[in-house]
This record gives structure tokens, C-alpha cells and sequence, in this order.
């Protein structure tokens, strides 16, 4: 029986997304009124890292 050859897992160094901290998500308050008063956040898919939270670094 011939051996296998296995391959080592390519190690990539990958640092947190800067605007969402590693979540993946991001709050904009929402304004309301005509004096535009805050009344909440609402939450998104980080536009940085498309919700994955990481950024993989350039080598």
C-alpha cells in the first residue's frame, strides 16, 4: 500500500477588521424627527471585511 502524502495547512496571518473590531457587524445610530434626534443603533454587515471579521494581511 502506497503512503499518503499529506500537506501542511498554509498558515496566513490575519489581523481583527479596524471599524468592527472582529464582529463582523456595525452600528449607525438612527436619527428621527425633524430635529433628528437619536433613537437607536441599527446594525450591518461590515462593508471592510464583508461580515467575516478578519482581514487577511498582505505578505
Amino acid at each position: 500500500m502506497a503512503s499518503r502524502k499529506t500537506t501542511k495547512p498554509v498558515k496566513t496571518a490575519t489581523i481583527p477588521c479596524p471599524p468592527c473590531n472582529g464582529t463582523g457587524e456595525v452600528s449607525r445610530p438612527v436619527r428621527v424627527g425633524r430635529k433628528h434626534r437619536l433613537v437607536g443603533q441599527q446594525t450591518g454587515m461590515c462593508l471592510n471585511c464583508f461580515g467575516a471579521g478578519e482581514i487577511p494581511a498582505d505578505d
